[in-house]
């Protein structure tokens, strides 16, 4: 006979077991059963201790909950079920089965982000009372600094050296993104023009290779004489001065020099121009959301990474009787060097290779010709845009992480392995009404190609192709490296469009009509809107950063020396996104007859009866989403309405040899 703790065990082992079968309904009631109470993913997700994106999977399709999860999410989908049978009858408290409780207690709600561009009230005691930066400007015959809360101080500083030293005593600085992050990041100080004259600082840079100061500039012998150093770097546009550690205390200062391009629209932020007040604000709400800038756009895209997955963290080690430092999971530790076909152009393993020889996973830029009855039977043609498509596509995708690319032979395909594979898909049939998924330019491959592990993967697993790689190079350790990246831009992206008046679970004709109003939202916000999404794409884009200024051809560039170099996880992201959209783009075709025109990277081009995206995405019959196709909607991975133009226009461009996808939206 069984002890009482071995009953409860088994108890618990059966449970989970009998829960692995637990009936669910097919994914559009699941869908409806929620939107019908007129609930979030975020309320589904907290009551069942999960993420928003597990649910939005469980509702597609794509995933399915297990375990006691599952169980939990069954459960309350019954309940749903029962409200929307009796929809004003009182509920029984005492005979309904509500859904589990959590086990912990919810967290404490957050402080609530501040809208672009407004005041904000006092934040709590903090080790940063003045919040995350200070726009510099000259007022009367003075420095003063504009803070992201909309207040303003006088920094009575004279000087470059007294200004980096009013800011490390100022109580300016970010929290930490990680628990694993040793510091917190630095204050940043955003000098405008009239600021950088009273410094003493040219209004531009002659040295227009470097862009950086002459180390003989006085300001910074008399910043060298104080004990202050820089970065390789110099000191440019963007500029970090700090002082050797001491007492395990950092202080560091990073400079955004606004009159030498810093925030410019060559740093892809393409911010409206703004009085140093409101410019405060925006900044500062990206620092909360994002990341503090320390860069371009596209930096900060990379920093964001690093800073969620940090290579290493404190571990005590009893050996040692210390804190000794320990690798963190998922994380990039050391540079890697890239199989040969992934290497840049420019990378010395690109000396001598073949074009062939070179993995091209791209983004689309195919267009064709309509057919007759196109022409006769749409007078319209819609664009539809994919939101954030690169930054959802890396939201579940596997990447390699830190073992080398292990080259094979003949391998048989894993679609559990990235890595590079060399396969030959140029005899495969090809419906020339959709553009192909193995090339960017959407025509069939000539031949043998190198492709990423999702592309295969789609092949394999929803083409039905034979997949029989010739070569491989293959990453065994791998992790969901972006996994928090995705969830940090996918927050700032939806907190910010909700500022603007674009909600999660809007109607699609809500969601159209809202988003014609966007341009309403003020230059602030839209500011603030492009810096998000083009700190996502600029992120991805450096992971394969290209060789800067003028060098020798297949010479190294600073870059490459870097953990954050990893042209294989950009080219997977890539073929992700290009995979997602070549299924909805093959399940509209399926459903509607209707196939695409153009596709210009994530923009797709329809013929429709109406100039309207709602002509050309499908619903159930009740108005409901249908699982794998196009939704409209502000979800990353969704679609919005990127524009119409009459199919005269779509005939006049394509005999023109333009892309109409990139020329259809409205002006």
């Amino acid at each position: 006979m069984r002890n009482h703790p071995e009953d409860a065990l088994f108890s618990r082992v059966d449970a989970l077991l009998e829960s692995l079968k637990t009936p669910l309904p097919d994914h559009p009631e699941r869908v409806r059963l929620r939107n019908s109470a007129n609930l979030s993913l975020t309320q589904l997700a907290h009551a069942l201790q999960c993420d928003p994106q597990q649910v939005e999977e469980w509702e597609t399709g794509s995933r399915e909950p297990q375990g006691m999860q599952r169980a939990a999410y069954a459960r309350l989908l019954s309940g749903l079920q029962a409200i929307a049978a009796h929809p004003h009858q009182p509920q029984d408290t005492a005979g309904s089965t509500p859904p589990p409780a959590p086990s912990t207690p919810p967290p404490p709600p957050r402080r609530a982000s501040r809208p672009a561009a407004t005041s904000r009230k006092a934040p709590p005691p903090s080790l940063f009372p003045r919040g995350p930066l200070a726009v510099i400007d000259q007022a009367d015959e003075d420095l003063v600094a504009y803070f992201a809360d909309q207040t303003r101080a006088d920094t009575e500083a004279d000087h470059l050296l007294g200004l980096v030293q009013w800011a490390l005593n100022a109580g300016i600085g970010s929290p930490r993104l990680h628990k694993n992050v040793r510091d917190h990041a630095d204050p940043l100080l955003v000098l405008t023009p009239p600021a950088m004259h009273y410094l003493g600082l040219p209004p531009a840079l002659t040295d227009r290779n470097q862009l950086r100061l002459p180390a003989s500039h006085p300001e910074l012998s008399r910043l060298r004489e104080a004990g202050f150093h820089f970065t390789r770097s110099g000191f440019g546009p963007w500029a970090r001065v700090y002082l050797p550690i001491k007492d395990g205390k950092r202080s560091c200062v990073q400079l955004a020099l606004t009159g030498w391009g810093a925030l410019s629209d060559r740093d892809g932020w393409n911010l409206p121009d703004l009085r140093p007040g409101p410019l405060a604000a925006l900044l500062g709400t990206y620092a909360d959301r994002v990341i503090t800038p320390t860069g371009s756009t596209a930096v900060c895209g990379q920093a964001l990474m690093t800073a969620l997955r940090p290579p290493t963290r404190g571990d005590y080690s009893p050996a040692a009787r210390r804190q000794v430092r320990a690798e963190n999971a998922n994380a990039l530790l050391t540079p890697l060097e890239p199989a040969p076909p992934e290497a840049h152009d420019a990378h010395p393993l690109a000396q001598g290779r073949r074009p062939e020889d070179t993995m091209n996973e791209e983004a689309w830029d195919w267009n064709r010709p309509p057919t007759d009855h196109e022409v006769t039977a749409y007078p319209h043609v819609v664009g539809i845009d994919i939101n954030l498509a690169f930054v959802a596509a890396a939201s579940s995708l596997e990447v390699g992480l830190n073992a080398p690319p292990r080259h094979t032979v003949n391998p048989p395909f894993n679609h559990k392995i990235p890595g590079a594979w060399l396969c030959d898909f140029s005899q495969v049939p090809h419906d020339p009404r959709l553009p192909s998924v193995f090339t960017s330019h959407g025509l069939p491959p000539a031949g043998p190609a190198w492709y990423t592990t999702p592309t295969l993967a789609y092949a394999a697993n929803e083409l039905g192709l034979e997949v029989n790689p010739l070569e491989a190079y293959l990453r065994d350790d791998k992790g969901l490296y972006l996994a928090p990246w995705y969830k940090r831009l996918r927050s700032a992206y939806m907190q910010t469009m909700a500022d603007a008046g674009v909600h999660e679970n809007m109607t699609p004709q809500a969601f159209l009509h809202a988003m014609q109003n966007l341009p309403d939202a003020g230059p602030e916000l839209l500011g603030l809107l492009k810096a998000i999404k083009a700190t996502g794409k600029g992120g991805i884009g450096k992971l394969r950063e290209g060789p800067r200024g003028i060098t020798a051809p297949y010479q190294r560039w600073a870059a490459l020396d870097t953990p954050t170099w990893r042209p294989d996880i950009r080219a997977a992201v890539i073929a992700k996104a290009r995979t997602l959209t070549h299924r909805k783009m093959r399940k509209l075709a399926d459903l509607t007859g209707r196939y695409p025109l153009a596709v210009l990277t994530d923009c797709v081009v329809y013929p429709a009866h109406h100039p309207t995206a709602l002509d050309v995405v499908p619903s159930t019959p009740d108005g409901s989403k249908l699982p794998g196709h196009f939704h409209l909607g502000v979800n990353p991975g969704y679609a919005k309405q990127e524009g119409t133009q009459p199919m005269t226009w779509y005939l006049q461009q394509h005999d023109q040899n333009l892309s109409p996808a990139r020329h259809i939206k409205n002006t």
